[in-house]
């Protein structure tokens, strides 16, 4: 399988943003947004799914976390379509369950080319410092879209608004690994009935 990774580089009057993503990394992660939280769970993701991630972004911060969160999970989205190319010899679809301690979350994601995202379930709380729950939910949406992936949320439970997120993220990387990684017996060909998966 070739080399499955991606740069990309997104500047607008609201944000500078670079991010490289390799999805057969080790898990290693050096994430500098500006928004601690983010941060964070973005290291969680890399370590969790064995991706390897860097990304710098600078944003107007000065107004809100808005921008910077959704333009980081756009580069993010594309990162992951480019990365994944035709997407052949893939598994494509995936899913995983992570608790973190009281909290429970359950991502499902196909990889066949067609964004879609759905989040059942609030997550509790406001937020985790000044990244709101309402940015979570579009972090990830903007993601699935850019990414070109189904993408099923659903916060099971949990009361500490801190351990749903994190089990969000820790769960969309392990199934987003399992969903990428190369099965056997397909070989070169692509994971669909259709002899097609929408990639450009």
């Amino acid at each position: 399988m070739e080399q499955r990774r991606a740069t990309i580089t997104r500047r607008t009057t609201e944000t500078e943003i670079e991010l490289t993503l390799d999805l057969d990394g080790s898990g290693q992660a050096a994430i500098d947004t500006g928004i601690g939280p983010l941060d964070h769970f973005l290291t969680l993701f890399a370590r969790h799914g064995l991706f390897d991630l860097t990304v710098t972004a600078r944003g107007d911060l000065q107004v809100d976390a808005h921008h910077t969160t959704e333009d980081v999970g756009l580069c993010l989205g594309q990162a992951i379509r480019q990365a994944l190319g035709e997407r052949r010899g893939i598994r494509r679809t995936a899913d995983v369950a992570v608790p973190m301690d009281e909290a429970l979350a359950h991502v499902a994601v196909d990889c066949g080319g067609r964004g879609y995202y759905v989040q059942r379930d609030p997550i509790n709380g406001p937020g985790v410092g000044i990244l709101d729950a309402d940015l979570v939910r579009h972090f990830f949406e903007t993601l699935a879209i850019e990414a070109r992936i189904n993408l099923h949320v659903v916060t099971l439970y949990g009361s500490n608004t801190h351990h749903q997120v994190e089990a969000l993220f820790k769960a969309f990387a392990r199934a987003l690994d399992a969903a990428t990684r190369p099965e056997p017996r397909l070989g070169d060909r692509l994971p669909s009935t259709k002899e097609h998966i929408e990639t450009g």
